[in-house]
C-alpha cells in the first residue's frame, strides 16, 4: 500500500477516503495511527520539511489567535497575513504559500472569488477555507472555486492542524460533518448552480454594496469602469428580484455573502 496520491491519481479518484473517524482525506498512517496533535513525519506524508501559510481573515484577533496555534507546530511558519479577500489574492501571488488559510466571511472581495484568483495565479497553494456555519450552496461553490479542505471554527484546533498537514501533502480534508455522499455531488455538479443565479463578478458586486460601498467605491476596488459596476448592479437586482439597495442587501445577508 502507498502512502501517497500524485496529482493525477487523485484526478482520478472522485472522492478521498473515509477515515475511520469519519473525517475523509487525511494522510492514513499520518492520521489515524497517530496520537491526535502529535506532529506529522514529512517522509511518510509527503509534506515538505518546512509549511509555509498564509492566514486571511477579516478580524486581527483571530489572525493573532490562527498565527499562535499554527506557529506552534513544529516546521510550521506563518509567512502572511491578509485582512480581506484583495489583500489574500495579492500576499498569496507575492509569497506563494504552501496552504492558505481563508476565512469565509472575508470582506472587500468575498473568499470565493478570492480563492479562485489564489488557485488560478498560484497554483501550487493549497486552500483551507474556515467558517462559523455550514451552508450547502457556500460549500459547493467554494470547492468549485478550488478549496480542497474545509473546516468549521467549531471544529477546534485539531481539526485544523490537520486539515494543512493533508493540504501540506496535497491532501484534501473534509471533517465528518460533510460527508462524502455531499462532496461528490458537488465536485460532479455544473458551474451552474440554479440556488445562486448571480455570476461572480455580480457576487462580488452585491457584496460591496451589501458592506455599504458606493458605485465609486467599487469601481477603484474592482478596477471596473462604473459604467460596468452600475451594469452589474441592475443584472444582480434583477435576479435576485428586487428593486432596492435595501432589498439587495437583504439578498446578499440571505444568500450569507456578508455577516449579518
Amino acid at each position: 500500500m502507498t502512502l501517497s496520491m500524485t496529482r493525477s491519481e487523485h484526478a482520478r479518484s472522485p472522492l478521498p477516503a473515509m477515515r475511520a473517524d469519519g473525517a475523509v482525506g487525511a494522510p492514513p498512517l499520518a492520521l489515524v495511527l497517530r496520537h491526535p496533535g502529535s506532529e506529522t513525519d514529512s517522509r511518510y506524508s509527503g509534506a515538505p520539511a518546512c509549511t509555509r501559510i498564509l492566514i486571511a481573515d477579516g478580524h486581527e484577533i483571530v489572525r493573532a489567535g490562527l498565527r499562535s496555534i499554527l506557529e506552534d507546530q513544529d516546521g510550521w511558519q506563518v509567512i502572511a497575513e491578509a485582512g480581506d479577500g484583495k489583500e489574500a489574492i495579492s500576499k498569496a501571488v507575492a509569497t506563494k504559500p504552501d496552504v492558505a488559510v481563508i476565512d469565509c466571511s472575508l470582506p472587500v472581495l468575498n473568499a470565493i472569488e478570492a480563492i479562485r484568483q489564489i488557485r488560478a495565479r498560484a497554483p501550487e497553494t493549497e486552500v483551507l477555507a474556515i467558517a462559523m456555519h455550514e451552508s450547502d450552496d457556500i460549500v459547493g461553490e467554494l470547492l468549485h472555486a478550488g478549496a480542497r479542505a474545509f473546516v468549521l471554527k467549531s471544529d477546534g484546533t485539531k481539526s485544523i492542524v490537520a486539515a494543512i498537514q493533508s493540504l501540506a501533502a496535497h491532501r484534501p480534508f473534509f471533517t465528518a460533518g460533510l460527508s462524502a455522499k455531499l462532496i461528490g455531488a458537488f465536485l460532479s455538479a455544473s458551474d451552474h448552480r440554479p440556488g445562486n443565479p448571480l455570476t461572480p463578478r455580480e457576487r462580488v458586486v452585491v457584496q460591496l454594496i451589501a458592506e455599504g460601498r458606493s458605485n465609486k467605491e467599487i469601481s477603484r476596488i474592482l478596477n471596473r469602469s462604473p459604467k460596468t459596476v452600475e451594469s452589474q448592479r441592475t443584472a444582480a437586482m434583477r435576479k435576485a428580484g428586487v428593486t432596492s439597495t435595501a432589498g439587495l442587501v437583504r439578498y446578499a445577508i440571505r444568500n450569507k455573502l456578508v455577516d449579518a
